[in-house]
């Protein structure tokens, strides 16, 4: 189950609940991926300078309410004003591979980055995935620059060897502001259709409607029916649209739209796929906008997918697990054993997470496969950590294997606690004892009523 969220944010700040916008309280299983795609996040100079050193406020607050869920930020890529997020449930983690990130500017002639396009890819069990967040030219009369600008995006390439450009990908996801307009028809036939929710009047008028009927790269992009009002352009903190002097034409200029790359291989065929060739289909369960939310002029979309893969990897790299028990009184063991084709590197390390970890920057401590290595055999490999840097309070807690060759964790255990220190819990028992035994300072001035 894949979520997906574009919005346009207007450089305003989070709000303070998401819980619908991302279905925290929808009936039915939970996600298994969020994709959250931004646009106009605040990117004045100081903003982006110091997002560049941390963490910007909206990552920040996406980690803030996934972490505690289970969900781990796998990847993020930020351009100016643009920013994707991919968090994912732990157990997917070892299943995720060769994750690489890319960003094209298309403002000022290709040297400004306020538009473009920012992409992250990867290998999900075995099945190749991109998801590609754009903010394309705004205003009616830039149809064909925003066609011409999204061709452009689909050309960037990223870094690395034997990585499939964006079309070769098995699956392609496309999403953003795209600023498509609605053509021709006047406002107030705009609007009367949207108030009598007779939004089917404007599809055929809609210019991404219209330049898939002309462009044959993008009929290969599937899209949800519009079923919901257009998302742009409203009066903040409400649901009118524009009453300012300009008055605005509304628009679906925010959207969300895939390719499957078989279904285009094989879109000449007559007939049913085979088995082989259907080895992973999308299904659309929702697109809808999410009128609650006020922080700026657009409202944000969201598509929920069902993605069936039949995998290609169904084993981890690596299988890990603490030996005996832990506590923080004496340094303890990792046990360790990888697949015969893992390459691994010295720069591979384990790391200790608590179980609501936010990124795998986020890890408590950390041994050194080749460091810290004890003892070795064929069929697996010990390393330490040492007591000194394990929490004294204990808890529940994940060890991660990261390889440095794949930039991703390649196998995870299951949670396991840790003992507290006995000597902090028998500090602990005396304090509260003694604190009993100590009268509190306005007991005296109590007991004269």
């Amino acid at each position: 189950r894949l979520h997906i969220v574009t919005w346009n944010v207007g450089t305003a700040s989070p709000p303070p609940d998401v819980s619908s916008l991302l279905q925290l309280n929808s009936v039915g299983p939970t996600m298994d991926m969020y994709v959250i795609g931004l646009q106009e996040v605040n990117s004045r100079i100081t903003n982006f300078l110091s997002d560049l050193a941390f963490d910007d406020p909206w990552s920040i607050f996406f980690m803030t309410v996934l972490a505690p869920l289970g969900y781990i930020k796998l990847s993020s890529v930020r351009m100016q004003g643009l920013l994707l997020l991919i968090f994912v449930k732990h157990v997917h983690l070892p299943f995720i591979r060769d994750i690489h990130t890319q960003y094209t500017r298309t403002g000022l002639y290709g040297y400004w980055g306020n538009k473009g396009g920012v992409t992250v890819r990867m290998s999900l069990y075995g099945h190749t995935m991109c998801f590609m967040n754009c903010h394309l030219p705004a205003h009616m009369e830039n149809a064909e620059q925003r066609v011409d600008d999204f061709e452009k995006i689909l050309e960037m390439e990223f870094e690395g060897e034997n990585i499939p450009s964006t079309l070769d990908h098995d699956v392609l996801f496309w999403f953003g502001d795209l600023n498509f307009r609605i053509a021709d028809y006047g406002i107030h036939f705009v609007r009367e259709s949207i108030n009598n929710k007779r939004y089917n009047l404007l599809w055929e008028k809609d210019q991404l409607n219209m330049a898939k009927k002309e462009e044959a790269f993008l009929r290969e992009f599937i899209e949800g029916p519009l079923q919901f009002k257009p998302t742009y352009k409203f009066d903040l903190y409400s649901d009118v649209y524009d009453t300012s002097e300009k008055k605005r034409k509304p628009a679906w200029t925010d959207r969300i739209l895939w390719r499957v790359k078989n279904l285009c291989k094989h879109a000449a065929k007559e007939g049913e796929f085979s088995e082989e060739e259907r080895t992973i289909s999308v299904t659309l369960n929702n697109y809808i906008s999410h009128m609650s939310y006020g922080i700026s002029d657009h409202k944000p979309v969201t598509g929920t997918f069902g993605l069936e893969l039949k995998p290609l990897v169904s084993d981890p790299l690596v299988t890990l697990h603490p030996e005996g028990e832990w506590s923080t009184e004496h340094d303890v063991l990792i046990s360790y054993s990888a697949v015969p084709e893992f390459q691994s590197s010295a720069w591979d390390w384990i790391g200790l997470f608590k179980v609501a970890f936010r990124h795998v920057n986020d890890y408590v401590t950390y041994a050194w496969v080749e460091d810290d290595e004890i003892s070795s055999n064929k069929d697996s490999k010990q390393v330490y950590m040492s007591a000194a840097e394990i929490p004294d309070m204990g808890g529940e807690f994940l060890l991660c294997y990261y390889s440095k060759n794949l930039q991703s964790i390649v196998g995870i255990s299951q949670p396991f606690q840790i003992q507290p220190n006995s000597t902090l819990i028998e500090k602990d028992l005396t304090q509260e004892d003694n604190s009993w035994m100590q009268k509190p300072d306005n007991l005296e001035s109590h007991n004269e009523f």
